[in-house]
Order: C-alpha cells, then structure tokens, then sequence
C-alpha cells in the first residue's frame, strides 16, 4: 500500500494498521478442526428444549455431533436425517416410578416395547431406554428377579430388530427417590442373567457419581454390559467445567480406550449459553 507524502509517521502507522485490520476480517474465518471421532458424541433433546429442533439440529451437526437423545416424536425425525443426526436414544417402555421390576407390569410393559423397537428399527435408531421402576417397599432381590423375568420377555424382538434395550441407572439420593436401580452392581446382575447382546445398561455417569463414584473402574470392568452413556456435572448436574469434581476429559479417554462403538450423550442442564456450553462439552470428551 503506497502512503502519501504529506502524512506524518504517526498517521501512516495507523494508516498501515487499519488496512491490515481490513484484511484480516475480509478473510474467511478458519473451520474448526474436525473432531478426532474416536467417541460418538450426542445431547439430550430436553436440556435444550428452548432451542427449536432445527436450529439445535444443524448445531449439533456443525459441532460433530452424530445424534441427539430423546426425540421421541417420529415426525421429527427427518429433521435429524436431513443434518445426518439420528434419535440415538428414544422411549422402549414404561416410566422412572413404574417399570419392570413388578410383574403386574410386565404384559403392559411388553406391548409398549414391541411397539417402540418396531419403530426404533423401521428408522434405523439404535436404542430404546426402559426403566426398573421404584421400590416401593419390594426387596432388591425381588425387584432384580422381575425385571429378568420382564426383560427375557421382550429381548427376542430386540435382537431379531437390531435395536437395543437401555435399563437405565439413576440415582435414589438426589434426584428420583426410591428408584430401585441405583447401583451398578444391581444392573449388572439383572443383564447377565437376561444375557442378551441387546439389552444392556445406559450407565449415567451424573448418576452413578452421586451413588458410587469409582467411575473409571467401574466402566473399563463392565463396558461389556454398557450400551449407552450419559454425562452430567457433578455437583448440580451442569456443564462439564471446572466446578465439578469429575475429570471428563480422563473418563471419555478411558471409554474412547475400549473401542467403545455406542453413544456418550451429554445430557446435563446449561448453565450459561447453551450452545457454547454444549461445544465446550464436545470437545472436552473429543480425546
């Protein structure tokens, strides 16, 4: 750039410093490097309920995520596909309070599931959640023997549809009082007696945090019962920041370290801007 004479040097730096300025904004900002990909990533739908699906759709794309949780309605599916994000998670049967831990269920139970794996395989997703069901004064033994009973009910149309049967872990301290799966080892025990290649636990790790901790150790001695992951800060159940006792970063390593195939799911309630939270989450657990 040729400065005139009659400017002094003072104004030509400046001169000289705004056109630079210039430049730079007229580049093209530099894509974000894409992610490593060795863990699927997704979000749970309701924490970002604010945000329509579409717009939360193509975000998620742009961030690398491959699904997002708990779009339950088939309408809106295609809104997934058309970002190349699929339900990586949707209802199987029953709810939190009411599941397969009593018999009176059971037949309830079966037709809900055989109804939502059919749909969950005509679309191609990979996994419906279910439930234990709370307490209510039944005995663990008890309760644990039902659900196997339940749960062996359902399991051949799961494995002829390829989808596959989510017993999810929440904890009874915090957050759903009396919920008889609260321990992993509970868990464990009801999917190694069903013994099916499609049912297994979506391990909750803001859950089992708060139940047993030990996390790391605890998924490299069960990954083979795990199908599904779900994230969430502890305390508080929000990002995945420095306010947390976890370290994320070192428990998506030790996933990511098992060839683990399916989803990690975040699913804790922002905090802050959602979005920028979410990408902070996304590529804290790329690892």
């Amino acid at each position: 750039m040729e400065i005139p004479r009659s400017l002094s040097r003072r104004q030509a730096m400046k001169l000289a410093a705004s056109a630079a300025a210039a430049l730079r904004c007229a580049r093209p900002a530099a894509a974000a490097p894409p992610l490593k990909g060795r863990l699927k990533q997704s979000a749970a739908r309701w924490c970002y309920g604010k945000i329509p699906l579409e717009d939360l759709a193509k975000a998620a794309a742009e961030m690398g995520l491959r699904g997002l949780d708990l779009v339950q309605d088939p309408k809106d599916w295609p809104t997934l596909k058309k970002h190349g994000l699929v339900s990586s998670m949707v209802t199987g049967a029953g709810t939190i309070p009411d599941g397969f831990n009593r018999k009176e269920n059971h037949d309830r139970l079966e037709r809900e599931m055989r109804e939502n794996i059919r749909r969950a395989a005509e679309a191609g997703l990979p996994n419906v959640i279910t439930f234990s069901g709370n307490r209510r004064g039944l005995s663990d033994q008890e309760g644990l023997e039902n659900c196997v009973i339940g749960l062996n009910r359902v399991k051949g149309v799961a494995e002829e549809r390829n989808v596959t049967i989510c017993l999810e872990l929440l904890n009874s301290k915090v957050n759903h009082k009396d919920y008889q799966f609260d321990h992993m080892p509970w868990g464990v025990e009801v999917i190694k007696r069903v013994n099916s290649p499609r049912v297994k636990i979506l391990y909750d790790i803001y859950h089992a945090q708060i139940m047993d901790g030990d996390i790391v150790r605890t998924i490299r001695e069960n990954i083979q019962h795990i199908a599904h992951f779900h994230t969430g800060g502890v305390p508080g159940r929000h990002e995945l920041d420095d306010t947390q006792e976890l370290n994320w970063r070192t428990i998506a390593t030790a996933i990511a370290d098992l060839g683990f195939a399916g989803f990690v799911a975040h699913e804790f309630v922002p905090a802050r801007d959602p979005l920028t939270s979410l990408k902070e989450a996304v590529t804290l657990c790329d690892v």
